[in-house]
């Protein structure tokens, strides 16, 4: 089996390029982001904040969370409810950072993706993928850009769907989740010694994607 990892802050596209390389290698996409999301969409329902450690743990144990394809587009399922555009609000996205910093949590998340790992040739993207969900992946790539350009990105994006916003106040909370993302106590963001630096600030997707895929062949 032949395991990718990309690990990058919040907003770096990782999850874009990710898919792309998955697609075009013919290997699987695991997005990660989304299993700690739909877990983060299940306490949210249930009423649960963030702050009540033992209700979180005690929800993510109690609730499955699978990966599927639809003509060839990927979901996530929670209990078998398709969630793929519901975890993608950005209550959501806030409340996933905040659970995902509980040891627990993490444990059970890890035992799932690095079951599919073994089982299959895999693009894995996260925070902590490197170092500490696929420790021995074939290619490790770090993927970053600056803030100001991971603003601008989710700008558009959230633009070209209508709703309206502000870029700094955008750049202020990627700002936010970098910190709270470097600096937890559990598998805080960090580049792994072994990962390859890829800045996508001055980089399209598709020139991206191309250095990943010569990473690959090297």
């Amino acid at each position: 089996m032949y395991n990718i990892a990309i690990d990058g802050p919040a907003g770096a596209g990782k999850s874009t390029i990710a898919k792309i390389v998955a697609k075009e290698l013919g290997f699987i996409y695991v997005d990660t982001g989304a299993m700690y999301r739909t877990m983060a969409l299940a306490c949210y329902r249930a009423g649960i904040k963030a702050e009540e450690e033992e209700k979180v743990v005690e929800k993510c144990n109690a609730v499955e969370v699978t990966l599927g394809y639809e003509n060839g587009v990927q979901k996530v399922y929670l209990n078998g409810e398709d969630v793929s555009t519901e975890i993608r609000q950005e209550v959501i996205g806030n409340m996933t950072s905040a659970i995902a910093v509980y040891s627990p949590v993490r444990k059970i998340l890890v035992a799932m993706q690095q079951d599919l790992a073994k089982k299959n040739d895999v693009v894995m993207d996260g925070r902590d993928i490197g170092t500490a969900v696929l420790p021995d992946a074939d290619l490790k790539v770090y993927l970053t850009a600056s803030s100001r350009t991971r603003a601008d990105r989710r700008y558009k994006e959230l633009t070209e769907k209508g709703v309206e916003c502000n870029i700094d106040e955008i750049e202020a909370d990627i700002k936010d989740r970098d910190y709270r993302d470097m600096n937890r106590e559990v598998s805080p963001l960090v580049q792994a010694e072994d990962a390859v630096l890829v800045d996508s600030s001055d980089m399209d997707i598709n020139q991206v994607v191309e250095r990943i895929k010569e990473l690959v062949k090297r």
